[in-house]
């Protein structure tokens, strides 16, 4: 059987070979699949732009394209979208804009597609997909049985959810239905970067149009284009820490950027932690940290998912021992 390229199918723009390719262009197609494939392992990709490939894949790889958007419900005030799993999500954020379904406008440009964010459970400059998700319909991968999750069924928590921990390749999401507004949007604009070009703009009241385009003009600035430069975005979550170890570190390094997140704990900024580390200044031939932003890990143009994956190994490594605080990956590592 003829080996499948992965190249073309993952942002950081390793080579690696899939053993069987499929494309899953509706649900129909996982349920078939899973009764033809019993007890099988595979792998489900999505757009591939948060996931590292180390090595071959020696079982089937499935693609999800299912498509398709629908308003399934909606009043004066709130609407119901139903959208299938490999919508590109970037796309779907702006369907909202132009229908002014508002929810979701911090989250554009964040790559990939729909079926992945809420395994991930996406977020950016105060927003997370967790907010506004209805419910998730899939396939569990044992037995071909369907199922919805509710919103309280996914179990969501920072960067994760029941599918990225106690179902991780064992559900298939097909579909995800999102709950958003049609007047009185909930703007979120506190993030510094947000407010400050707002305010540089004159934009006092924004609209969700205003939040998006500013969003989107801030993360094209700060990151890079996958499609030029390889990349899978952040590679590490921004770790939370208790009290305690802040104030020894803050002690140590006054300027430290940090987040009071409440209940005595403090989110601090993974690439801050890379940075003093001294990444920015490490040049590698075949990867590095991007120059704007430390927390992305960049394919310089012919590294392995090896070299890259080493690599992150060795910022994890360094961190802790200056820091002690242990880094969590947010890309999928294969």
């Amino acid at each position: 059987m003829k080996k499948t390229s992965l190249k073309p199918y993952n942002s950081f723009g390793v080579n690696a070979y899939a053993a069987d390719f499929i494309e899953i262009e509706s649900e129909k197609d996982i349920v078939s699949f899973l009764e033809k494939n019993k007890n099988q392992d595979l792998l489900v990709l999505g757009g591939g732009t948060n996931i590292l490939f180390k090595k071959d894949i020696d079982h089937p790889v499935l693609k999800i394209n299912i498509k398709g958007i629908e308003i399934i419900n909606e009043d004066d005030y709130e609407v119901l979208v139903s959208v299938g799993a490999g919508e590109n999500w970037n796309e779907f954020v702006w369907w909202c804009i132009e229908n002014d379904f508002g929810g979701i406008e911090n989250m554009v440009s964040i790559p990939g597609n729909v079926g992945s964010a809420p395994i991930q459970n996406i977020g950016a400059y105060g927003k997370e997909i967790k907010d506004v998700i209805e419910n998730c319909r899939g396939v569990f991968t044992e037995n071909g049985s369907i199922k919805i999750f509710s919103n309280e069924e996914c179990c969501f928590s920072y960067r994760s959810s029941i599918f990225k921990e106690d179902l991780k390749n064992k559900f298939i999401i097909s579909n995800v239905t999102l709950r958003l507004t049609k007047k009185n949007h909930k703007i979120n604009s506190e993030y510094s970067d947000l407010k400050n070009d707002l305010i540089e703009n004159g934009i006092k009241t924004p609209t969700i149009k205003n939040i998006a385009e500013s969003v989107s003009k801030i993360r094209a600035n700060k990151l890079p284009n996958y499609k030029k430069i390889g990349n899978a975005g952040s590679f590490f979550k921004n770790p939370i820490i208790d009290s305690l170890k802040f104030k020894k570190i803050k002690k140590l390094y006054p300027n430290i950027i940090s987040y009071d997140i409440g209940i005595s704990r403090f989110k601090i900024p993974a690439g801050w932690l890379i940075e003093q580390c001294g990444f920015k200044d490490i040049k590698k031939k075949k990867v590095s940290v991007y120059e704007k932003q430390a927390l992305v890990i960049i394919n310089l143009g012919d590294a392995k998912g090896i070299d890259i994956f080493n690599f992150s190994q060795k910022i994890k490594k360094t961190v802790n021992e200056k820091f002690d605080i242990l880094l969590e990956e947010e890309v999928n590592i294969i």
